[in-house]
């Protein structure tokens, strides 16, 4: 009987454990993305990490110069402070957290490097992720 409550508990605890979490599926999506954003970005090529951004006028984009709504504005403004592949330079990410918020959104907090010759940049970022026709896409970016 004993033996009967300890794997009840235990198959309790796994439960509120994974319900509180992503599911693995999920946290590797998430993951994956940010990490072919850096991919892009260290091409050069900022269309291409602008993909993993939600394609819709309701983009939040929040910076140092302020804040932008929608990804058509949030393009221009990559554009604009990274010209090309000199002011981009290497993109490194790390993650510092990332948390279930729903079934299908996520919140991220991480740190962001830029390695260039005009001089290496740096921060912080929170970003809401949210799993849009399959797909997990930022809807929301705060990076200072």
């Amino acid at each position: 009987m004993k033996s009967f409550f300890l794997i009840s508990f235990l198959c309790l605890s796994a439960a509120v454990s994974m319900a509180q979490g992503l599911s693995p599926k999920n946290d590797a999506a998430v993951r994956a993305e940010l990490q072919r954003q850096q991919d892009c970005w260290n091409k050069g090529d900022i269309n291409c990490f602008m993909t993993g951004y939600w394609n819709d006028p309701k983009l939040l984009f929040v910076g140092s110069k302020g804040v932008n709504e929608g990804w058509d504005a949030t393009l221009k403004r990559y554009q604009k402070s990274y010209p090309n592949k000199a002011a981009m330079g290497k993109l490194d990410f790390e993650i510092l957290r990332l948390e279930k918020l729903g079934p299908k959104s996520a919140f991220m907090l991480g740190k962001w490097h830029l390695t260039r010759e005009i001089g290496d940049a740096g921060g912080h970022f929170t970003l809401v992720w949210k799993k849009i026709d399959g797909k997990w896409l930022i809807v929301a970016d705060h990076s200072s």
